[in-house]
């Protein structure tokens, strides 16, 4: 794999990217040798963070986690990406699709936990109201939501607003 390591209100030491190498490189039997692995560290109010993205074929295995400690940080998001990987795994066995970074030998199919399945249990049709994203973020707040789907007044194209952390909000938009 390769590694693009960074850091945001933190030096990266040698002693990081250390346990970086020693701890995800676990996870290198999973993926070929030109797979991307991004880490970014940082520190927000005495918490040290960790985000982890793995770009691959038509999807993202990304994982954030955070402690007093930036070892066990690392730890923990190790963790979240090898259940992430597992996931991605059985989809790719269940639908047959084309594997793209995976390497071959990991299809040994004995190890797949049926816990891990994703099963829709509801569906919704909505009618997309035509509002602005502030507007929509205020509709979110009403209805009690994570996350309100809506048609963008200025765009006139689909988006999604969502809570973030400490009460900010995100905004998705399409890009063709």
């Amino acid at each position: 794999m390769n590694y693009i390591i960074s850091g945001k209100n933190i030096e990266v030491t040698d002693g990081l990217r250390a346990a970086v190498y020693e701890k995800l490189g676990r996870l290198e039997k999973f993926f070929t040798a030109d797979t991307d692995c991004q880490v970014t560290f940082s520190v927000e109010k005495e918490r040290q963070r960790i985000e982890v993205t793995i770009p691959l074929k038509g999807h993202i295995i990304r994982a954030e986690q955070s402690s007093d400690d930036m070892y066990v940080t690392i730890d923990l998001v190790v963790e979240v990406i090898e259940r992430q990987v597992t996931r991605y795994k059985k989809k790719l066995v269940d639908k047959e699709q084309n594997s793209g970074y995976i390497q071959s030998d990991f299809f040994d199919v004995d190890d797949i936990d049926e816990d891990d399945e994703v099963n829709i249990i509801r569906e919704k049709k909505v009618v997309l109201e035509s509002m602005y994203p502030e507007d929509a973020c205020v509709q979110m707040e009403l209805l009690g939501h994570g996350f309100y789907v809506f048609r963008n007044a200025k765009t006139d194209k689909v988006n999604v607003v969502y809570k973030r952390k400490g009460n900010t909000y995100g905004l998705i938009e399409p890009e063709y």
